[in-house]
């Protein structure tokens, strides 16, 4: 009997187990969540079987096709056979690329999850869905999944390269007509390639294209500066014309040093104008210069621009500078240096040659020049009495006619004159009443130049002394020196005043 009853609670236990059992496997769902990535036209089956996406290590690993995507904003769609939580779905999908994370925006539709990036595609990056994680769906399914999916947009091509530049990294160049060229391995997009290049302190360039947009020549407008260094830069946002990228950011750099000689000054000379060219005179400019000449600087090699504004004078000169040849310039007075005065010739250090390289000091030279006052070399009194000695005190007695009171002067000059100062000299000579002071004041009558250097004037309002008396007329003669006195051509004047007295007789 006690047998019976234990095999009887044995038998109803397992009856209740198997009941359990039964029970529980009816709350538990074990089918898998189905998942799809449409590519297009093409579809990606992902299982469930980890074991078809692993490495042999046991780590995932991309499938061994790549899909493709025809236009930069197809969207990549993950479909799923049944409602998903959202936020976590979404938290496992990643797309990467050679580049980093693609940025994109995601949204649903139904069962699926769509991915479009921001910045769309690029043609012929490979990225890869990258889709890991733990997944639920909202009937409370959960799935472990660690998938990774290769795929192209646009289209498959090789990225372009830059096979070569010119000039190579390293490379010692002029500084003139600087001419960089850059090589590619396919026909670039124009744009995009000029908006990725940089370059260091070049200034103003222009782009020119040869051999199918697979060569582009960066002409440099100005010259660039001697001894630096230049960087350049390529950025891998320059795109072939099927969209692909460079596969990096290229760099190089170059210095402008070739030229090693530097600038200086050879020679400073005068030089004489004759038949339309400037001669050497063979004197010495210390001493040697000498009225209507010009002054020449000389270079030991090809000189810039700038050289045409490299000459000063201490004491200051007027005058301008004109090129002789590539290597040497003259200096040409608008008026005669000062006799006598010692000046000094500088040529700047900030004179550069062709190539821009400075002489770096300035350069210093000291002449006085070789060019004589103007002078009065004789005055003629009424054509008979010659005055030829200006130191002398006593009046000159001259002759003057009482009735017309005329008196004429005929002035000898050392140096001719220009038509523009020949109509300024009357107008300077003067004869006025010196005793008494109640002399009348008298005026010119006639002037005539007989030749560019002898003045004639004919004065009229003289008058002699009283006859009967001791007393006589006095009257002065000015012929004005200095700067700001007669001068003859080329601005030479006398050194001072020359003065002298007459005594009017009858």
């Amino acid at each position: 009997m006690l047998r019976f009853w234990n095999n009887f609670l044995l038998t109803q236990n397992l009856f209740a187990l198997c009941a359990i059992l039964f029970i529980s496997c009816g709350f538990i769902d074990l089918r898998p969540i189905g998942i799809s990535i449409d590519f297009f036209n093409e579809t990606a089956e992902i299982s469930n079987d980890l074991k078809l996406f692993s490495s042999p290590s046991g780590a995932p690993a991309s499938n061994e096709k790549d899909y493709f995507l025809p236009d930069m904003y197809t969207p990549v769609i993950l479909n799923f056979d049944t409602a998903m939580f959202k936020n976590e779905t979404e938290a496992s999908l990643q797309i990467n690329s050679d580049l980093g994370a693609v940025r994109g925006d995601k949204f649903w539709k139904s069962n699926s999850l769509y991915f479009v990036p921001v910045s769309g595609w690029t043609a012929g990056i490979r990225y890869t869905l990258s889709f890991s994680g733990t997944i639920r769906s909202a009937d409370g399914r959960e799935m472990r999944v660690e998938h990774f999916i290769s795929f192209y947009a646009i289209n498959k091509n090789n990225p372009p390269l830059l096979e070569k530049h010119s000039p190579s990294n390293g490379d010692s160049i002029g500084t003139n007509d600087v001419i960089m060229e850059f090589y590619f391995s396919d026909s670039m997009e124009r744009f995009s390639v000029e908006s990725a290049l940089t370059l260091d302190g070049f200034g103003n360039k222009n782009f020119e294209w040869l051999g199918d947009d697979k060569i582009l020549k960066v002409i440099i407008e100005k010259p660039l500066s001697p001894y630096l260094f230049y960087r350049w830069s390529l950025k891998d946002s320059a795109k072939s014309k099927n969209g692909i990228p460079l596969v990096k950011t290229y760099n190089g750099y170059f210095t402008t040093d070739l030229d090693k000689t530097f600038p200086q000054v050879t020679n400073v000379y005068p030089v004489l104008f004759s038949d339309g060219s400037w001669y050497p005179t063979g004197s010495e400019i210390e001493t040697g210069l000498q009225q209507g000449q010009g002054i020449a600087v000389s270079f030991n090699k090809t000189m810039g621009e700038n050289v045409i504004r490299s000459l000063r004078f201490e004491p200051s000169l007027t005058g301008r500078t004109e090129l002789l040849s590539n290597n040497s310039i003259v200096y040409i007075f608008t008026r005669a240096p000062d006799s006598e005065i010692s000046y000094t010739l500088i040529v700047s250090g900030d004179t550069r040659d062709s190539e821009g390289i400075k002489i770096g000091t300035d350069y210093r030279i000291t002449f006085v020049p070789d060019i004589p006052f103007l002078n009065v070399c004789s005055v003629l009194f009424n054509e008979n009495i010659i005055v030829d000695n200006f130191d002398i005190t006593n009046a000159i007695p001259v002759s003057v006619d009482q009735a017309t009171g005329n008196l004429s002067l005929s002035i000898h000059f050392s140096l001719p004159f220009n038509n523009d100062e020949k109509k300024n000299v009357p107008l300077k000579i003067t004869i006025n009443p010196f005793f008494p002071k109640t002399l009348p004041p008298i005026a010119v009558e006639y002037v005539n130049w007989i030749s560019n250097d002898r003045l004639y004037m004919r004065w009229e309002g003289l008058s002699p002394g009283e006859s009967g008396t001791e007393i006589s007329n006095y009257y002065v003669v000015t012929i004005p020196g200095g700067k700001n006195g007669i001068n003859c051509e080329s601005g030479i004047f006398m050194k001072e005043d020359i003065t002298f007295y007459l005594e009017a007789v009858k």
